[in-house]
């Protein structure tokens, strides 16, 4: 890739979107960007400073073609979707995230556009040790079966045309810049700092020993933009590749913000609730040269800086 490249990133007004598009237009900064996104979980303060194009549009509705004519880009970033765990209309959660993708794949197929799109960990479903690609799917929710359908989807075009280059990536438990607008499916991070900040105890469940892969959105949105030169299709993991404790979480916390709460344990009023999560990266390692650069305590103070400067 080049600096004059075109990008699209669907979704960019989003957490990982838009901190992907700041990154983008910081690596390339002559490249035409233009960004898609209908609000619904993304927010237009995430982009201040972005000097790019944007269409405020329903991809679910969107005609390419009209839209875009005969412009042609270098890679389509799709990090759209509905990314609300907690929407459980089975149908406007599958149609909306599984059409809008099958209209990119059919917009992009003639020109064999890559496509480097969000896969998810929900997709492995309920897990006891690391997460490597090849394991079957197992989705707990309607979020993770549209992901999975995601997954054959481009599986399948890439079969059909291998010199086309299709990307999945299985983001796991992001946190930070940029998420704040989300409310109640921003991450475990940003709500117990938030409690901690307020001079609450940080409210787990019992008896927090659930571990989570903890990964810094700057790590994962590095492996997005590695996946620009990915020389085949795929799928591939990005976490941190360490599964962490919430009370591990909470320690770092309390480092990182010059508190001593201890957690106020809860019970979990969650019937399937993942209490284990962590990425095998060697695959993302071999194919995209993706090796995270934020443990946990890296991360946690990078973003606490961030989120309470001064």
């Amino acid at each position: 890739m080049h600096s004059s490249s075109n990008f699209i990133i669907t979704g960019g007004a989003g957490f990982i979107g838009s901190n992907l598009t700041l990154a983008l237009q910081e690596k390339f900064p002559e490249a035409r960007l233009t960004v898609i996104d209908d609000f619904r979980s993304g927010d237009f303060k995430n982009l201040a400073g972005y000097r790019g194009d944007f269409v405020g549009q329903n991809l679910a509705t969107l005609n390419w073609r009209e839209q875009f004519a005969d412009d042609t880009f270098d890679a389509i970033f799709h990090l759209a979707s509905i990314t609300d765990t907690t929407n459980h209309d089975q149908f406007e959660q599958v149609h909306d995230n599984v059409e809008s993708f099958r209209q990119i794949l059919n917009f992009a197929r003639a020109t064999k556009t890559r496509i480097i799109y969000a896969s998810s960990a929900a997709t492995y479903g309920p897990a006891t040790e690391a997460s490597v690609e090849s394991n079957g799917p197992a989705p707990a929710n309607v979020y993770a079966f549209s992901k999975v359908i995601m997954d054959n989807i481009a599986r399948r075009a890439a079969a059909e045309s291998p010199d086309w280059p299709i990307v999945g990536l299985r983001y796991f438990n992001v946190y930070g810049p940029r998420e704040a607008h989300k409310g109640v499916p921003a991450s475990m991070v940003y709500h117990l700092s938030r409690q901690m900040k307020a001079g609450q105890r940080p409210r787990i469940f019992k008896h927090g020993e659930q571990k989570r892969d903890f990964v810094y959105v700057k790590d994962v949105v590095e492996g997005s933009i590695r996946a620009l030169d990915a020389q085949a299709s795929g799928i591939y993991n990005l976490g941190s590749g360490q599964a962490r404790s919430f009370n591990e979480l909470v320690d770092v916390l309390n480092k990182c913000l010059g508190t001593n709460f201890q957690p106020d344990y809860i019970d979990n009023p969650h019937a399937h609730y993942q209490n284990f999560t962590q990425a095998d990266l060697m695959n993302a390692c071999n194919a995209l040269g993706y090796k995270p650069q934020f443990p946990l305590e890296e991360g946690v103070r990078d973003y606490m800086q961030w989120l309470y400067p001064g």
